[in-house]
């Protein structure tokens, strides 16, 4: 098994950050993760924190883990508020918390945790919940984007980005929360990368659309969940109209004409 920094990993690498004050519960974790690597053939980068604020440093650096091991109980910061900052770079990483107490359970799913492990961990429940959460970061792989933004290195859930603009240089990405994340780039580039995913559109040369959150279509312009307005060019409606309602008709929605 690989162990610490990402470097360029392949894709089928999975890559796993634990953070713990005790040095027996990283022990553990490094074993099972180890014998889990063996017997699964499956390669894992695994780097390790003994303090909170070493892994907010490095994640605020740009370290995108898929899998985060987190203890709930440490000094000078809970795990609970560890993952809350966590949050403001990376919405998708699978929080997996490790307490020896039940206490903070509900609490533990306000920050979008995957799994609440009460410890010691075995590895009868260890390995079918390695199994099940890889599951999960395979198809996330394929959903998300990695930005370098002026916040910092963000990772975006494509599910949640409603459009993306282009001004000068700029991209402009405008998601579901009302954020807008800024990055550099050409929305040619990014419409390659986004190639695969059926639900994009670009209607116009400065736009690129998520047809999941289109509300209307006329012959001047789609109207976004929002209320946002994008330019159709002059001509182009039906073959946009087409395109969104071949979409829709592969997803099985209802529509009446």
């Amino acid at each position: 098994m690989k162990s610490a920094g990402y470097g360029k990993d392949k894709i089928c690498m999975i890559k796993v950050a634990y953070c713990d004050d005790e040095v027996s519960a990283l022990n553990e974790i490094r074993v099972l993760l180890d014998r889990y690597s063996a017997e699964h053939n499956q390669e894992i980068g695994l780097v390790a924190f003994r303090s909170p604020l070493e892994l907010l440093a490095e994640m605020e650096n740009g370290m995108r883990p898929d899998i985060l091991f987190l203890d709930v109980i440490m000094p000078g910061e809970s795990g609970i508020n560890v993952a809350k900052e966590i949050r403001r770079y990376d919405d998708i990483v699978k929080i997996i918390f490790l307490t020896s107490s039940a206490e903070y359970a509900v609490e533990s799913y306000t920050v979008g945790a995957y799994f609440y492990q009460i410890k010691p961990i075995c590895e009868e429940k260890f390995f079918p919940l390695m199994d099940a959460v890889i599951s999960e970061c395979d198809k996330g792989q394929q959903s998300s984007l990695i930005l370098r933004c002026r916040s910092g290195i963000t990772r975006v859930c494509l599910e949640k980005l409603e459009y993306c603009e282009v001004v000068g240089r700029t991209l402009l990405f405008y998601m579901e929360n009302g954020k807008v994340l800024e990055s550099s780039g050409s929305l040619d580039e990014l419409c390659a990368k986004l190639e695969q995913h059926d639900n994009f559109l670009r209607p116009h040369r400065s736009f690129l659309v998520n047809m999941e959150y289109i509300r209307n279509i006329s012959y001047k312009s789609i109207t976004m969940d929002n209320s946002v307005e994008i330019p159709i060019p002059h001509g182009k409606c039906s073959e946009i109209k087409n395109r969104y309602l071949e979409y829709v008709f592969n997803r099985r929605q209802v529509f009446l004409l």
